[in-house]
């Protein structure tokens, strides 16, 4: 079961990474000359393209996941492990790529919030 959670875990972090990616990366890269003479049509396709990866990796991971087809997380737990990945990703992404600035006490309370909220979702 645990190399079955450790399985779940990956797939949700490569999904998150793709999600943060296809949300946010044409942001970045509009500094291009290529990227910044797209009409938004073209960049909402790009990030299209991008989610499709995104799906790929969260769909198992739901399947894999989920209780009801064998898997150790409620639905409510997956929810939760996914909101929590997706926003630690999207910090390392912004503090990393956009450059975002120096991470406050506010954002390490935030993500003790976080920590909390999946303790108490797999609390019996």
């Amino acid at each position: 079961m645990i190399k079955k959670t450790l399985l779940i875990l990956l797939l949700l972090f490569i999904s998150n990474v793709f999600m943060t990616l296809a949300w946010y990366g044409h942001l970045k890269m509009k500094s291009f000359r290529f990227f910044s003479e797209m009409s938004l049509f073209f960049i909402i396709v790009i990030s299209w393209s991008i989610a499709f990866f995104e799906y790929s990796f969260q769909i198992p991971a739901n399947r894999i996941g989920f209780n009801e087809n064998g898997g150790p997380f409620t639905l409510v737990q997956l929810k939760i492990l996914q909101e929590t990945i997706s926003l630690s990703v999207f910090m390392i992404i912004a503090h990393v790529i956009f450059k975002t600035g120096d991470l406050r006490i506010n954002h390490g309370i935030a993500f003790l919030f976080l920590i909390l909220a999946v303790y108490f979702a797999f609390k019996p």
